[in-house]
């Protein structure tokens, strides 16, 4: 079955586009994590995945730097994730994000966070169906790329199906064709986001039967994926996959999922760690602060026997000012990985 995205010209006709984008796999947007290094190395692990950027809210893009926040390199395709709750302002942002070369627009409809909820954004706008929609025309209207929404299926006590089901429907009829569906409500003002992540229990059959229920849609399973044989046996009842917290710690678990999926060849783990050394050293030299790219390689040897010396050694160096890359070097000799690549190999 084909899916579409969909740009509304007006209320009463709306053109069809077909959505460009593999979606079989994608790497959730995640605050602290997903930045444009993050994205690049795991763009040199994983050649399929679909990126995301961290949220940007609507007002550090319009009153900040702009080209800063949407800056990327080498991470196509990404997918930029907006937070906001005015139309107007999340259809200039949307405009921005096409110009700066991102091949998707989307707009979070559930981070539970204080500070999100303080600005009545995130999954705050679940109990208000009819203003995602507006958001949703609005930032269809300024850009050509798909827009999609990335939601709970509910907040608090109005988690029920039928909720769940009236806020697609009110957003489907504004034209939204792809939704990324985090299959846990979000309780507010009650646990924090790590908590939101755990307490609340997976609901699959919330996507199974939306599925059903909208058959010209395209729906992504979010939420609780932390293995490839979870993901091998969720993906036939999806028209995709959302892995986030487990592969930000063991990034070969993409690697994994490409190897099976694409049938592409496991990659070598420090020949990416050599070209993704290659990048620091020219970012550095650009003046980034070697912590901001090095963070991201803390959980690149898990599972590999040493992992613990290399996050060790990175973790107490990394931070300095005087840090250069010749401290990923020694944090491989340090802990015996570049040992055991000599006579094992270190595909995975």
């Amino acid at each position: 079955m084909l899916h579409y995205g969909v740009h509304p010209t007006n209320s009463d006709s709306m053109t069809y586009h077909a959505d460009p984008l593999d979606r079989t796999l994608s790497l959730a947007p995640m605050m602290g994590c997903t930045d444009r290094h993050c994205r690049y190395l795991f763009r040199l692990i994983s050649p399929h995945t679909l990126m995301y950027s961290e949220m940007i809210v609507t007002g550090a893009l319009l009153h900040g730097r702009a080209d800063h926040f949407l800056q990327h390199q080498d991470d196509e395709p990404c997918a930029v994730q907006l937070g906001g709750n005015e139309p107007a302002a999340l259809a200039t942002c949307a405009r921005l994000a096409e110009q700066a070369g991102y091949a998707e627009v989307n707009l979070n409809v559930g981070c539970p966070s204080d500070r999100v909820q303080s600005g009545k954004i995130g999954a705050c706008l679940m109990a208000e169906p009819a203003l995602v929609a507006d958001c949703v025309r609005a930032m269809q209207d300024a850009c050509t790329v798909p827009v999609t929404v990335k939601t709970r299926i509910g907040i608090n006590d109005a988690d029920s199906y039928g909720h769940f089901s009236h806020f697609i429907e009110t957003v489907h009829g504004a034209g939204c064709r792809i939704f990324i569906i985090h299959a846990r409500k979000a309780v507010l003002g009650g646990l924090s986001p790590k908590e939101n992540r755990e307490i609340p229990p997976l609901k699959y059959d919330y996507l199974y039967r939306i599925r059903e229920d909208f058959q010209d849609t395209s729906f992504v399973l979010n939420g609780g994926i932390k293995t490839t044989a979870a993901a091998l046996e969720l993906l036939p009842g999806t028209d995709g996959l959302m892995l986030g917290r487990a592969p930000y710690a063991d990034p070969w678990l993409l690697a994994d999922l490409e190897c099976r999926l694409w049938q592409q060849p496991v990659p070598e783990r420090l020949e990416i760690l050599a070209q993704y050394t290659d990048y620091m050293r020219q970012q550095m030299a650009a003046g980034e602060p070697l912590k901001h790219m090095a963070r991201h390689l803390l959980g690149f040897f898990t599972g590999i026997h040493g992992a613990r010396a290399f996050r060790r050694h990175l973790s107490t160096h990394m931070f300095r000012d005087t840090a250069t890359v010749d401290w990923i070097d020694d944090a491989v000799k340090l802990s015996g990985i570049d040992q055991q690549a000599r006579v094992f190999g270190l595909a995975l």
